[in-house]
């Protein structure tokens, strides 16, 4: 038996972990810039893109994931039919190419997803518009229409965060979006200012047409309301149109190190959101600007610059009460790897136990796709079979919408058989979204509040069960409905089940 073997046994069997907690957001992000996750490569037909998208979300779902974090903007581009923008190179390897035979990527994503019971965050970069400089653009892009919104910067082009005309045209797309398109969250990850590098950022044309009143030597300031203010305009457009899309920010993990605000963490790091990105989401979230945070902890725990453990805690006490969940890096895992906990087959298994034992943490969500194809030293066994085994229902959001939906109108049995039915909703906020099916062994305690108890969560209307035994135990079958926020509505009378 080889070593890593043997420790995969070993971790899968002494692995302690607490109750499955009933809400929980389970995400993993599919990456399209440079083809990280999918499609494969550029140039693929349409029915290879939709198999390879099939099978990705098979593989998740089978992991026990309820959410996609899909990137469906990575440059100025679009993996969706639009008016604004052009087609996405890495479709078929030229912007604006169209996928031939023609379909839109995103329609077949969302379709797939809500018939796997899984959310679709569309992913969008909002200022970066090449990886390289010299990349060639598609003759309908916007920036020939409008080449003083570009900056060149670390051999990459940008929009100008310091234009309003700039935000206001990134308020424009993510509206097309939200309205042409059944998603359930608008998501943006870490890139508002790029990375810093050795040279200036490029911005002292806009600074000196926009200043509002800033002085130069207060430019950080200047840049991070640039960014506070697009923010602010994407949140009140995502609700005017639909306001149950969530708005979420997937920020780097450290907002700033404690020695240099007292407000911050025990970290040392190299970079902030606040001073290297320009991007004070502490803000955003007292503000109620944003729905969720989902910081990106890609650090071990014990890391003397960026501990993990230290950094949960951290954001877990700044939530001022909006949703949080938190990024976890499966890409390090590496029985190479030069860092030890890297190579230790329980890195993730013990971030995720701490996560559940913080109650202000709402789930987890794993960069990136591609990294559950590799060996990951047992951690695709430790969700399967431990900490993903029961189904979670992605947790509310009150501030959104508290009302529960109308409980099932009719539940009948035949055989194995269970059917049900509920009444129709004209508010999109009021429809049955899906149905939570509960099951427990007649005689036994019944708690709803343990995921134990529950079986699946689905979209049909009837359920047929499986024979369990010879001996047929009797179990007893409650349904309860869930709306577009997952507010539940009080569950059914039991009906009885020979299984």
């Amino acid at each position: 038996m080889s070593r890593y073997l043997f420790l995969i046994i070993f971790v899968l069997t002494v692995l302690i972990s607490g109750a499955q907690p009933k809400y929980e957001f389970r995400a993993v992000w599919v990456a399209t810039v440079a083809n990280i996750d999918w499609p494969s490569k550029p140039g693929l037909d349409t029915e290879t893109q939709k198999a390879e998208a099939i099978r990705i979300l098979d593989m998740h779902k089978d992991l026990g994931m309820n959410a996609v974090i899909l990137q469906i903007r990575p440059s100025g581009d679009a993996f969706y039919r639009s008016e604004i923008e052009p087609w996405s190179r890495y479709l078929e390897g030229t912007q604006g190419q169209a996928p031939n035979p023609y379909y839109d990527p995103l329609e077949f994503w969302i379709s797939e997803c809500h018939a796997r019971g899984m959310e679709l965050h569309a992913w969008l970069n909002p200022y970066r518009i090449t990886q390289k400089v010299n990349e060639e653009l598609s003759a309908n892009h916007i920036v020939f229409q409008h080449p003083e919104w570009v900056l060149e910067y670390g051999n990459k082009l940008y929009f100008d965060p310091g234009i309003p005309a700039v935000r206001s045209f990134i308020a424009e797309v993510v509206k097309d979006i939200v309205k042409r398109y059944d998603v359930d969250a608008i998501h943006m990850d870490d890139y508002f200012y790029p990375y810093p590098t050795k040279e200036a950022f490029p911005d002292t044309a806009s600074f000196q047409l926009y200043s509002r009143g800033f002085l130069a030597e207060n430019i950080g300031d200047w840049r991070r309301e640039n960014v506070d203010i697009t923010i602010k305009m994407l949140n009140e457009t995502i609700k005017s149109v639909k306001p149950w899309v969530k708005f979420g920010i997937s920020p780097f993990g450290v907002w700033r190190n404690k020695a240099d605000d007292p407000r911050g963490s025990e970290t040392k790091a190299g970079t902030s959101n606040y001073d290297g990105l320009y991007a004070n989401i502490i803000k955003w979230q007292e503000e109620g600007w944003i729905d969720y945070s989902l910081p990106q902890l890609y650090w071990h725990i014990g890391m003397p610059a960026a501990d993990f453990e230290v950094l949960a805690h951290w954001w877990s006490n700044h939530t001022y009460g909006r949703a949080l969940y938190i990024g976890q890096a499966p890409y390090r895992i590496d029985p190479g790897s030069n860092t030890p906990e890297w190579t230790e087959p329980d890195q993730l298994p013990k971030q995720l136990r701490m996560i559940h034992s913080i109650p202000e943490i709402g789930g987890s969500a794993y960069f990136s796709s591609k990294s559950f194809n590799k060996n990951l030293l047992g951690f695709q066994d430790s969700l399967r079979l431990d900490f993903y085994k029961h189904p979670a229902i992605i947790p509310p959001m009150p501030w959104l919408d508290a009302m529960p939906p109308k409980a099932i109108t009719k539940l009948k049995r035949s055989g194995r058989k269970v059917m049900w039915s509920v009444a129709e909703a004209s508010a999109e906020l009021d429809k049955p979204w899906q149905f939570v099916v509960y099951r427990n062994e007649v005689g036994k305690s019944f708690d709803p509040e343990n995921s134990q108890n529950m079986f699946i969560i689905t979209k049909d209307k009837e359920i047929k069960f499986d024979r369990i035994n010879r001996k047929k135990k009797k179990y007893e079958v409650r349904i309860s409905v869930l709306d577009r926020l997952n507010n539940e509505s009080r569950l059914s009378v039991p009906v009885t089940v020979k299984m």
